[in-house]
């Protein structure tokens, strides 16, 4: 799908800045004829193909100044391709470990939503946890088909709005790897804090783009991609939940776990190479491991305080 970008410059969707705040971050390496529906499915092979974006000094944002519309990001996502369900798994592993302590803060176990379920992987780790009423939205028709069937009973199929849903009715709202896609972020996150219950949180996972392995890879970062609308650093993760409400904000990074040959996915090898290592280690007793490796995902959350 080609994407007409927006014609005006947006400001800067975290704080407001103006463009008098906007540096140059990414130059436009977009290239129409490898866009396909692989493009917008999650954990792909990296394309290293990004929209032009801009850094806000004032919080940090590295943003897409002239995004697609919403429109057409929304019909990116609706028809994109899935084959990642295995590594949703290995995901929502490593989610649930890395939230573990924020969840010892929570006084109520009722209610969860997700935004971006996939799978609704994450959704079932929840339930273990002592959640009793679960619901994920998800765009990507893929994805929901993927979904094992005691599942899809959880899941709406569509963009997550704020209206479908009672104000004050969550403990719990997760967004992981979902807030550099959307064009609002800050509209999200506002919305979220608006159906929270009192004492309830909200957990964001997104790329660090100041970790140490995204700073040395550059532009041959996995997070250098067509999909992403805005790129956070731990800083400004942390400051999106202040700046709409949140208190007692924190954050952590922490460990992915999945098999080489997923690891091998990522890595900035030529593409020739890069399938010849992947079909020798796919099905072999080593890809039968997990290897734990910090890549940068930084897990921020925010909790109704009022």
């Amino acid at each position: 799908m080609i994407h007409e970008p927006i014609v005006a410059a947006r400001a800067c969707p975290l704080c407001g800045a103006g463009a008098d705040q906007a540096e140059p971050f990414l130059s436009d390496t977009r290239d129409e004829s490898r866009v396909s529906a692989s493009s917008f499915a999650s954990r792909k092979v990296p394309e290293y193909m990004s929209h032009a974006m801009v850094r806000c000094r004032a919080c940090d944002l590295a943003y897409v100044d002239r995004p697609p519309s919403v429109a057409s990001l929304a019909a990116s996502y609706h028809e994109a391709d899935y084959d990642s369900a295995e590594e949703a798994e290995d995901a929502a592993d490593a989610y649930a470990r890395a939230l573990g302590p924020v969840l010892q803060q929570l006084k109520g176990r009722g209610a969860a939503l997700e935004i971006g379920t996939g799978t609704a992987a994450f959704l079932e780790r929840l339930q273990n946890a002592g959640f009793t009423s679960l619901v994920g939205v998800e765009p990507s028709t893929a994805a929901i088909a993927a979904a094992p069937t005691h599942r899809k009973a959880w899941i709406r199929e569509g963009i997550f709005e704020e209206g479908d849903f009672a104000p004050d009715s969550f403990d719990l709202i997760c967004c992981f790897m979902t807030l550099e896609h959307v064009q609002d972020p800050g509209a999200l996150v506002a919305s979220a804090y608006r159906l929270l219950r009192p004492g309830g949180v909200f957990v964001g996972v997104t790329h660090d783009r100041r970790g140490l392995l995204n700073r040395l890879l550059g532009r041959r970062s996995p997070i250098v991609d067509i999909e992403h609308m805005q790129l956070f650093s731990a800083k400004s993760a942390r400051r999106l939940l202040q700046i709409n409400g949140y208190g007692d904000v924190g954050g952590a990074s922490f460990y992915n776990s999945y098999r080489p040959s997923y690891w091998l996915r990522l890595v900035p090898l030529p593409a020739g190479l890069k399938a010849g290592l992947t079909r020798m280690v796919r099905g072999s007793w080593l890809d039968r491991r997990r290897l734990s490796v910090n890549v940068g995902n930084f897990m921020s959350w925010g909790f109704k305080t009022s």
